[in-house]
């Protein structure tokens, strides 16, 4: 069954969500069974990135907020975050656009590191104040995961991917998104938000429970002799 989520890597509620459902799948049995698909969402696609700049003070300035009402403000996410063993450091956090954060996340999904990828940059932003738009920043997180230098500096001198992202972008519009994080099981349940626990476990169970409809599992009772596949061990 798979799992798709829309959300960008400078959301703090996406790295939360991320969290609470990697949390619900720990206790799911039928995790192994579960595909997660990682889609492009950028909440400012607009956005100049400005190292200068912290987030706080962009958002201080942006919603019109005092630096100290702002921090008491980001301070009710910090402590969300940490309920899921996150740690944020939104006074270091850089702003950044992320279209060739989520481009390196295409790049990694090509080699099934999509999943690793974006947990890298999530990282990288929320807790090392790292800049996601830096190109030797983004290649030195690549190849942490295993990509290869040479081809993260080829796609980041292209337009590579660019379209890619486009396209999960309109599609979050085609099965209803309007806030990220925001997860689509089986094309049937979605979830908006980094909801309570409960509700991820709960959605997790229901939706299999339909997939197995029209998708039965054989639930395997023990493993006698037999011959290998390959002709082997007859």
């Amino acid at each position: 069954m798979k799992i798709e989520i829309w959300s960008d890597v400078v959301c703090p509620f996406c790295y939360i969500g991320k969290r609470k459902l990697e949390q619900a799948l720990d206790n799911f049995p039928q995790k192994d069974q579960i595909e997660i698909e990682w889609k492009s969402f950028q909440l400012n696609p607009d956005l100049k990135t400005d190292p200068s700049l912290s987030s706080l003070e962009y958002l201080s300035k942006s919603k019109g907020w005092s630096m100290p009402q702002t921090i008491q403000i980001t301070q009710q996410v910090v402590d969300m975050a940490n309920e899921v063993g996150l740690e944020y450091h939104l006074d270091k956090t850089v702003v950044a656009n992320t279209m060739n954060a989520h481009r390196l996340i295409h790049l990694a999904k090509e080699s099934n590191n999509g999943g690793e990828m974006k947990e890298r940059l999530l990282k990288a932003y929320f807790t090392e104040g790292k800049n996601v738009d830096d190109s030797e920043i983004l290649i030195s997180l690549g190849t942490e995961v295993g990509l290869d230098a040479d081809r993260i500096k080829q796609m980041l001198n292209s337009d590579e991917f660019e379209n890619a992202v486009r396209q999960d972008i309109y599609e979050s519009q085609q099965v209803g998104v309007k806030g990220v994080p925001f997860f689509v099981l089986d094309r049937k349940f979605g979830i908006s938000g980094a909801q309570p626990d409960q509700v991820f476990t709960q959605t997790l169970e229901k939706a299999w429970e339909d997939y197995k409809k029209s998708n039965p599992v054989i639930n395997m009772v023990g493993d006698g002799d037999s011959c290998d596949v390959d002709g082997e061990n007859c």
